[in-house]
This record gives C-alpha cells, sequence and structure tokens, in this order.
C-alpha cells in the first residue's frame, strides 16, 4: 500500500488536537488529525448524564470561536460541550479523519511512520494530542471471582446503573467528589475514601473561582513554579456550583474514609489520615480566601464581604473515628465506584520519548526527538494547558516551532 505523506500529522481529534490545527491554518501549513473515534467522543462516551462542566459558560472558550450561551454563570452539560468542540471543528474547517486507529509510531529517516487502521502516514512533523486522561486506573484489588460490581468513574452513568444496596465510591477529586454527592441526593448509602485535596470556593464576594484564578495570576503559573503540593483541586459545577464541603456530606448521611490503601477477600482497608485530609483542603481553601482579600484590599475593589465562605462545618461527631476497615459484604455495598483516575497509554509509541513511568518527557511540549510534540497535557507548559480554554497559547507556539522547521 502507498504511503501518504503529510506535513505534520496530529494524533487524537479533542479540543488540543483541534486547536493545534486551527493553530497551523493560520500559519498556512498542512496537515492532518486523525481522531480513532469521532470528535470530542469522549465528552459524549465517558461522562456521566448529571455532570455539569467545572468553569461557568462565560469563561468557556477556544481561540476565535466563544461558547455560545444563555446563562452566562450556567455550567454546561458535557453535551453541550462536545457539541461546542464539534461546531469548532466545522468552524475552523479541520482536515480531520475520524475512525481511524493508530497502532504505532516510529522514526523513518528525518521524519516519522505512523502505522494506522487504514494504512501508514509519513510525516515531517507529528503533535501527539491524545490528552492527559487515556487509560482508567484501576487497583487490581477487588477480583472478579468476588462478584462485586466494579465501575470506573469514565464508565459510571447514573445511580440507575447500579445495582442496590450502598456504594463505595473510591477518589474523591473532582469527579469522585461530584459522582458522591448526586448518589447521595439519590437517596443511597454512600461510602466515600478520601485523600488529600485542596477545595475552593465556587465563588466568593461576588465572583466565580475561575474569574478570582485570573485575577490573582493562578492562571499564568508556568511549570516549573507549579509547586510540590498537587493533590487535586475541588470545583464543581453541578446543582448550580457550590462549595464542596466533606463535612457537610458527611452530616447528611455519607460515610466518609480515609485513603483506600489495600483490599483481601472483599475486606478494603482505609488509612488513618481522613482528618489530615479534611485538614488539608480547609488549609487550602483558607488561603486562597486569603488571598482573595489581599488582592480586594490592594486592588481597591468594592466587593462585599463573604463570611460565610470560612465557615467550616463541624460535621458528625463519627467523622473523629471513621473505620479503617470495611467488609463490602457486611456493609452492604453493592458498588464500587473507582474514582482514581488514570494512566498514560503510549505504548504504541516506537520512540524513545517516555520515562520509566510511560509518561512524555518534553520541554513545554517539545521532544528531545526533532519534529515530536506533545499537545494537552497537564501543567505541559502552565496551569492551564490541559484547561479547553488553555490549550490555545500552546498550540500556538508548536506551530510556530513547526513552521520553523519547514
Amino acid at each position: 500500500m502507498p504511503t501518504q505523506f503529510i506535513e505534520t500529522l496530529i494524533i487524537g481529534g479533542g479540543q488540543a488536537g483541534l486547536t493545534m490545527s486551527h493553530m497551523l491554518s493560520k500559519r498556512g501549513r498542512p496537515h492532518l488529525v486523525l481522531e480513532r473515534h469521532g470528535i470530542a467522543a469522549r465528552w459524549r462516551t465517558e461522562r456521566w448524564d448529571g455532570l455539569r462542566f467545572q468553569f461557568p459558560n462565560w469563561s468557556v472558550r477556544l481561540p476565535d470561536f466563544p461558547f455560545r450561551h444563555t446563562d452566562p454563570d450556567g455550567f454546561a452539560t458535557s453535551g453541550a460541550i462536545a457539541d461546542f468542540i464539534a461546531a469548532y471543528a466545522d468552524f475552523i474547517e479541520a482536515p480531520v479523519s475520524q475512525g481511524v486507529n493508530v497502532t504505532a509510531l516510529r522514526r523513518d529517516g528525518g521524519g516519522f511512520i505512523a502505522q494506522t487502521s487504514s494504512g501508514p502516514i509519513a510525516a515531517a512533523n507529528v503533535v501527539i494530542a491524545t490528552g492527559p486522561f487515556q487509560r482508567p486506573d484501576i487497583p487490581a484489588w477487588l477480583p472478579d471471582s468476588l462478584g462485586m460490581f466494579q465501575v470506573h468513574a469514565n464508565g459510571y452513568r447514573d445511580p440507575d446503573q447500579l445495582p442496590g444496596g450502598a456504594v463505595l465510591v473510591v477518589g474523591a477529586g473532582a469527579s469522585g467528589a461530584q459522582i458522591a454527592e448526586e448518589l447521595l441526593r439519590a437517596g443511597r448509602r454512600v461510602y466515600l475514601s478520601i485523600g488529600h485535596h485542596r477545595r475552593m470556593p465556587r465563588r466568593y464576594r461576588g465572583r466565580d473561582f475561575i474569574w478570582w484564578l485570573s485575577a490573582l495570576g493562578m492562571d499564568q503559573i508556568p511549570a516549573d513554579r507549579r509547586g510540590a503540593d498537587q493533590s487535586p483541586v475541588l470545583i464543581t459545577g453541578a446543582h448550580g456550583g457550590h462549595t464542596i464541603d466533606f463535612r457537610r456530606f458527611a452530616t447528611e448521611g455519607m460515610v466518609l474514609l480515609g485513603r483506600a490503601e489495600a483490599a483481601v477477600d472483599g475486606v478494603m482497608h482505609f488509612g488513618a489520615n481522613l482528618q489530615d485530609s479534611l485538614a488539608h483542603g480547609d488549609a487550602a481553601l483558607t488561603g486562597f480566601l486569603n488571598a482573595a482579600d489581599a488582592h480586594v484590599i490592594r486592588a481597591g475593589l468594592d466587593f462585599p464581604e463573604d463570611p460565610e465562605a470560612r465557615t467550616v462545618t463541624p460535621g458528625p461527631p463519627a467523622l473523629a473515628n471513621p473505620p479503617t476497615r470495611l467488609d463490602l459484604r457486611a456493609a452492604g455495598i453493592g458498588a464500587v465506584i473507582w474514582a482514581t483516575g488514570y494512566r498514560f497509554d503510549l505504548g504504541w509509541l516506537d520512540v524513545p520519548v517516555l520515562d520509566d513511568h510511560g509518561a512524555p518527557r518534553h520541554r513545554l511540549g517539545v521532544t528531545e526527538i526533532p519534529g515530536l510534540y506533545f499537545l494537552g497535557l497537564s501543567w505541559l507548559s502552565g496551569a492551564t494547558s490541559s484547561f479547553l480554554s488553555g490549550a490555545g497559547n500552546d498550540a500556538a507556539r508548536l506551530a510556530d516551532h513547526i513552521a520553523t522547521r519547514s
């Protein structure tokens, strides 16, 4: 089969890959985008029905293409975000081949050969824009022989999907916290395993958290100044958007547990770190509010006081001595939801750009292999690199880099 040649091959047709396409088109550089499923497919197939985007509508945008909405302070459904990304692809007239899977990528002289489900493609440059959420990470603690219903957060859809009984949610990042709250509101008995986290205010002194990120310059933090605390930041757009408060969840009946550590014969074991994790979240919230207050004074802003934002819910007495052992059958657990994040799935790369953990080695998206790039990864260059509206600057910089090689 003859090998097709393209100057730049973009692997991945999500927001990062499409943004890269837009920037190359603006520079008149020929390219092709390969998408193994359909545009924004993961927004349609790997999000639960009740999900609301974490960013308010007014802040949602792609380069040269704002999100159309009727409520600036509302939070879009995953379907609306998928439609927005698909509309962006039409707007930029992206050259996308859908349903094409890349099975291998290797060097070939000064360029590359990609083996795909539709035949080989040669390229002078390759941009890998497959995103940070690739392979669901599920601990192999509960074997299938146990007969326990298990699903990763990316496969959860709604409470009716789950068998009867209580539900254990392992992981309290943004997804785990939102799913646990949805199940609690649906009347399910919920156990939630919590590790270190940074809870943030949904709104403070009349402004949304995303507004404050920009005002405080936190959205401009470069990767080399990320800081030691890399625990997940918790915000939610569900139910109109509110500040996540695990102690309030506990008051409403949710059972909070420490960090999941192991499972033996259907018995889950948890660390005795719950109070420490809750305190860590509170300290992050307080630090953020202090920074916001200092900015108000410094900038002379006439923003209303908001003392309620600093109120700490006492929580039930049981929080002082949470269980560290949970027999799933004895507790009536009918389902386990693993909100335990993702791992990279780049084993198809036959190019030496991965570290010992399978993560890409790069400098601001540029690898040591001339012509090979990454885009859309968390903290690729800074705090917003993996955000829907954050890939534009990275894509523009990489497009300039590619143009200088042509």
